[in-house]
């Protein structure tokens, strides 16, 4: 209906267009006072009235942008279909470790490390904050710079991304900054948000905008602060840092041509289970069924990884294509270069016989999110004596330590 009613208004609005060019063309040229007035009087009642179906058609047109954008993406034709339950197994690696003592969760080994403060956070900020200390400050520092290092050495440019952005460009990539469920925070009294992800302000880097065939595929790795209200999120499973309104995360993001998005996406999948076996982490890698797809993924694949205190699976990463459901909203293009190189380059500006541009396709995935990476690092690498063993791969990344070990009690 709504539909129908901004196509109606528009073929008004165009209709009196027309009928105002009319009037001004009879202007044109000598005419009788009394011919002249009452054209400059149908001209301005035409204006005035013009006016107000432009508002009415903005107002449609702004309704129907809103009820399009809940619309999702389609899905890959192999995507399990049903609930989460009906996810499949793609790969598993590696083995649960085995203690020959009980092992502890995260939370209690960071209160015997002195590596957290939930309870100061409490106060400070309220409910799921947290403090890190002593060595989970270095933790966190070395994941970050372990993840970038690794990531850019495969062809990524890194990033620092603006962690405030406006809602439309949060709306444009797929996710509802309003609304009484919404995981964004907004900023009152303005048209801004938090991100949750640095997804977004990476997605709008190339916003309006024309990318010579030539710079494809683009990839990015990008580090950011990320916040999330965690509407609805409640339960043993999310004490600690397991789930929190702020942390850090490294995330990965691709523009490429359509045709090669499939191919893109295994490369990422592939890049984030490089990364974690890398560790020493078990892990199983899941094609995603269709009810747990976020809005703008066409296919999803999720890592999960082992966690010993909490005696399951932890989602640790992801990785999404989303086709040209963002680029589509965001404006991003190229343009594709000429199939016959005979045809000559179009001047600067001009489309010449250059190719019609076509949508980009994006990609994202997750190299590094910190307080899950965390947990998994505390609970599979515990010892008996209460320290952890720091992986090899991040020793350099932490002067050289090896082992975080109980402080002692004076």
């Amino acid at each position: 209906m709504r539909i129908s009613a901004a196509f109606r208004r528009w073929q008004e609005v165009e209709r009196m267009r027309g009928e105002r060019n009319i009037v001004a063309n009879k202007m044109k040229g000598r005419l009788d006072p009394s011919v002249r007035q009452a054209l400059v009087e149908e001209g301005k009642n035409l204006k005035e009235a013009l006016a107000a179906l432009e508002e009415d058609l903005v107002v449609l047109t702004d309704k129907l942008q809103l009820e399009a954008q809940c619309i999702p993406n389609i899905t890959h034709p192999d995507v399990p279909t049903g609930g989460e339950e009906n996810s499949v197994v793609r790969h598993m690696v590696g083995n649960p470790p085995e203690f020959k003592f009980t092992a502890k969760d995260h939370i209690q080994l960071g209160k015997e490390l002195d590596l957290f403060d939930f309870d100061s956070a409490a106060e400070v900020s309220g409910a799921k904050f947290y403090y890190l200390k002593n060595e989970a400050v270095l933790l966190e520092m070395a994941l970050i710079n372990w993840a970038i290092s690794e990531v850019s050495r495969r062809g990524f440019t890194p990033l620092i991304t603006p962690e405030i952005v406006r809602s439309s460009v949060v709306e444009k990539c797929g996710f509802q900054p309003r609304g009484d469920n919404t995981q964004v925070y907004s900023i009152e009294d303005s048209n801004q948000c938090l991100i949750g992800t640095a997804e977004i302000p990476v997605g709008g880097i190339h916003m309006d905008s024309i990318i010579p065939d030539s710079s494809l595929p683009l990839k990015y790795v990008a580090y950011s602060h990320c916040f999330r209200t965690e509407a609805g999120a409640a339960g043993s499973a999310t004490r600690g840092l397991y789930r929190v309104h702020q942390f850090s995360k490294v995330e990965m993001f691709v523009f490429c041509r359509p045709n090669e998005s499939n191919l893109y996406h295994e490369e990422l999948v592939k890049i984030e289970e490089d990364l974690f076996a890398s560790l020493g982490l078990h892990f199983k890698t899941l094609d995603m069924a269709t009810s747990d797809l976020g809005a703008p993924a066409y296919r999803k694949f999720d890592v999960e990884a082992w966690m010993p205190g909490l005696e399951r699976y932890g989602e640790i990463s992801s990785a999404s294509n989303c086709t040209d459901y963002q680029s589509r909203r965001l404006g991003i293009r190229y343009r594709p270069a000429p199939s016959d190189p005979s045809m000559a380059a179009p001047k600067k500006g001009k489309g010449g016989a250059s190719s019609p541009t076509q949508f980009v396709h994006t990609l994202n995935a997750t190299a590094c999110a910190v307080p899950r990476m965390i947990i998994c690092l505390l609970e599979n690498f515990q010892q008996e004596d209460g320290s952890v063993i720091i992986p090899e791969k991040l020793r350099p990344f932490m002067g050289g330590l090896s082992t975080i070990t109980p402080k002692l009690k004076g």
